[in-house]
């Protein structure tokens, strides 16, 4: 194993029965009283980007901001429903065109700014209209938003353009988190600082090292956490300590060795040992787009619905499950995950059946050529696919796809996604035809975050990200998300995200692998550990039982 690269960090015995984690929302569902003090060591692989909470959707940035910031709403991770926080109560008009939000009195932002109507109206302002000036984009969370409206000090209301029936889950997401307006005066490039996010939350960033460490401290005068939660006031923890580890191995030798606490990102492979050895482990689900396979239908290789469909009946989602994960990764049966809102099972649409993954591609023109793999009119049925760090093992998980198809005759070649042109390259559909991506959320509107032009694009629709020029558009799939984004009808809307759902995988857009969790290890002594609803870390209610 390799040395640690932590210095004097206290060590901890061994041998304690293993024990899962709780899913609460309080400290109050771990056994014995809480303890007030000591610092959580933090294990994270990758450093953080950008903390403008628009951009707080990637994980490590999510495990800072839910530490930082506070939400207008909470979102039960166990019922999903929406309570108070620092809104006290709210009301919505009939056609979700109109929110009024009353907050609770006495809030204020680490910097001594009130959290007030003036506040929140500024920061959803930024977030639903974006601030050209400073190069804040607008959040994939906020559609269709207007303007805001300040009714007294601590009651503002949001106007709409269109219904947003979305907007009252969207209150209660990362990227929605709070911040004071010394912050929203800062640029976008700046915002990778976390010294510069201020928020209310019940810690405030101490110190940063970049990319390799960050301090959090409790903020004592804490007292308005979520109304429903058990614990209130201050955190019970003094400090949080963030440490940047990417290699799991090292990681999982300092959660091991009692250098760490709790560590982010347990491989798989790893799941066994840990809880042998008295280490709990928790997969909060991501309950949003399943870790999937997206294609570029602007690139002609994969242009032809039949060549797409061929690719997803010719992929063995359960083997590769089988092969790299454990029972916390279930095999994807749709394009959402099971535990998310609106799924539909489609299991028998995804089915690996590679007599008709042949089929549909002889009927695409593709044939057997002398070198072994498909050509047509000279080309070769070869693509290139970058690696997503983020996603668990997922080099291993393209390395397999690759060697699938390869009994097709279509070539996959798997590049790191560290490559110096791996991001140039993802936002080019003739050079990279093929992507992973997932995305977390609980709400159907999810999949507008994942498929629509304007947000992610994953597809890479003409009209979206970046500035190649492109011609493939379907407004059919457009008008669908559109669609979910404006239904105030709650059954409707579930109808429309299960059409997508069908759309998606009858053109073959994506090829669901694996429902993603967020798997976390953590020593028998660490208490309270809590998750939102998309598997981000709470360390609100959590307490050391030193």
């Amino acid at each position: 194993m390799r040395p640690s690269p932590f210095p004097a960090l206290s060590r901890r015995g061994f041998g304690m029965m293993a024990m899962a984690l709780a899913l609460a929302s309080s400290a109050a569902s771990a056994q014995g009283s809480p303890k007030t003090g000591g610092t959580l060591v933090y294990l994270e692989q990758q450093p953080h980007t950008v903390l403008y909470p628009p951009a707080g959707g990637f994980y490590p940035n999510g495990g800072i901001l839910n530490q930082i910031t506070d939400k207008l709403t909470y979102q039960n991770p166990q019922t999903l429903e929406i309570e108070p926080w620092i809104a006290e109560r709210w009301e919505v008009n009939e056609t979700s065109t109109q929110y009024t939000f009353h907050l609770r009195p006495g809030v204020t932002f680490s910097d001594g700014a009130p959290l007030d109507a003036a506040a929140v109206a500024l920061n959803f302002d930024t977030f639903g209209l974006g601030n050209k000036e400073r190069n804040l984009p607008v959040s994939e969370v906020v559609n269709n938003y207007e303007r805001s409206e300040m009714l007294d000090p601590l009651t503002v209301r949001f106007h709409f353009k269109a219904p947003s029936p979305g907007f009252l889950q969207g209150t209660s997401v990362i990227g929605s988190g709070l911040v004071s307006p010394a912050t929203l005066k800062r640029n976008f490039a700046e915002l990778g600082d976390a010294r510069l996010i201020v928020g209310s939350g019940p810690f405030v960033v101490e110190s940063e090292t970049l990319g390799t460490e960050l301090v959090l401290k409790v903020r004592e005068d804490y007292d308005w956490g979520p109304a429903k939660l058990t614990h209130q006031g201050r955190a019970y923890l003094d400090a949080i300590r963030y440490v940047i580890v990417p290699e799991d191995g090292v990681r999982i030798g300092a959660l091991t060795s009692g250098q760490g606490d709790v560590v982010r990102q347990i491989q798989a492979y790893d799941e066994e040992a840990l809880t042998s050895e008295g280490f709990a482990i928790a997969a909060p689900s991501t309950r949003g787009v399943n870790n999937s396979i997206v294609f570029r239908p602007d690139n002609p290789l994969v242009a032809d619905v039949k060549v797409r469909q061929a690719l997803l009946h010719g992929t063995d989602r359960q083997a590769i499950v089988q092969t790299l994960f454990s029972k916390n990764y279930p095999v994807a049966t749709s394009v959402l995950a099971s535990t998310a809102l609106g799924y539909v099972d489609l299991s028998d649409r995804l089915r690996f059946d590679p007599a008709e993954a042949a089929r549909l591609l002889d009927e695409a023109g593709w044939a057997i050529g002398a070198s072994g793999l498909r050509e047509k009119d000279g080309q070769r049925l070869e693509f290139t696919a970058y690696e997503s760090l983020p996603q668990p093992q997922n080099r291993a998980a393209l390395q397999l796809v690759a060697q699938q198809w390869s009994t097709l005759g279509v070539e996959l070649n798997v590049l790191g996604g560290d490559a110096g042109s791996a991001v140039a390259d993802n936002l080019d559909p003739a050079k990279t035809a093929v992507s992973p991506a997932m995305v977390g959320r609980a709400d159907p509107d999810v999949l507008k975050s994942q498929f629509y032009t304007k947000n992610r694009n994953v597809l890479l629709q003409t009209g979206g990200v970046s500035d190649k020029v492109r011609s493939f558009r379907d407004d059919r799939l457009n008008g669908l998300l559109e669609a979910i984004a404006a239904e105030t009808d709650g059954a409707k809307r579930l109808q429309l995200a299960g059409d997508v759902q069908r759309y998606v995988v009858d053109e073959a857009y994506a090829i669901p692998i694996f429902e993603e969790p967020q798997v976390y290890g953590a020593a028998a002594d660490v208490k309270g550990l809590a998750f939102e609803a998309v598997g981000r870390p709470s360390f609100y209610g959590v307490w050391l039982d030193r």
